[in-house]
C-alpha cells in the first residue's frame, strides 16, 4: 500500500482512566493495521502513546485519576499526526520535559524505575509539542510514516 492509498482521521472522546488507556491503545493499534501501517512502526506509535496516555492518566490527573481524554490522529503528508487533549494539571513551566535520562549509575538496586517516558517519547516521534490553551494541555506528536532505513 503506498502512502497515498492511505486513508486515516478519527477522534476519540472518552475518561482518562487506566482501563481507557489500554482500549485507546488497542483501538488506535487496529486502525494503524488496517491502513497497512508495519509492525515495528504500529509498535513504536503504541509505545509512544502508552507513555503519553499514561503520563496524563496518572500525573495531570493525579490525584483523582480521571477527566476527560480526546484522541484525535490523521494522516498527512507522509505523517502520522497523535493529539491529545486533556483538563488535567499542566506540565510543569508549561513545557515538555527535556529529553534527559535518569541517573543510571550505581548499585542495581537503586536505578530508577520512571522517568524514561519523556526521552522516549522524544526519541521516537519526529516532533512533539506541547501548549496550554483555556485550561487544558494539548499534546501533539508528529510520526514519519516511512522513516529512512538506517545504514
Amino acid at each position: 500500500m503506498t502512502g497515498q492509498d492511505r486513508q486515516l482521521s478519527f477522534q476519540l472522546e472518552t475518561l482518562g482512566t487506566p482501563e481507557t488507556v489500554r482500549d485507546i491503545l488497542g483501538d488506535l493499534r487496529a486502525r494503524l493495521q488496517n491502513i497497512g501501517l508495519d509492525e515495528d512502526r504500529c509498535g513504536t506509535v503504541e509505545i509512544v502513546m502508552a507513555e503519553a496516555l499514561n503520563n496524563i492518566v496518572e500525573h495531570a490527573y493525579a490525584p483523582q485519576c480521571e477527566g476527560p481524554l480526546c484522541l484525535s490522529a490523521r494522516l498527512d503528508r507522509g505523517h502520522l499526526v497523535i493529539r491529545t487533549r486533556d483538563r488535567g494539571h499542566p506540565l510543569p513551566g508549561l513545557t515538555l520535559p527535556k529529553r534527559a535520562l535518569p541517573d543510571a549509575t550505581g548499585p542495581l538496586d537503586s536505578l530508577p524505575e520512571g522517568g524514561f517516558g519523556w526521552s522516549l517519547i522524544h526519541d521516537l516521534t519526529e516532533t512533539a509539542q506541547y501548549t496550554r490553551k483555556a485550561s487544558e494541555n494539548r499534546l501533539t506528536l508528529t510520526f514519519a510514516i516511512n522513516p529512512p532505513v538506517s545504514a
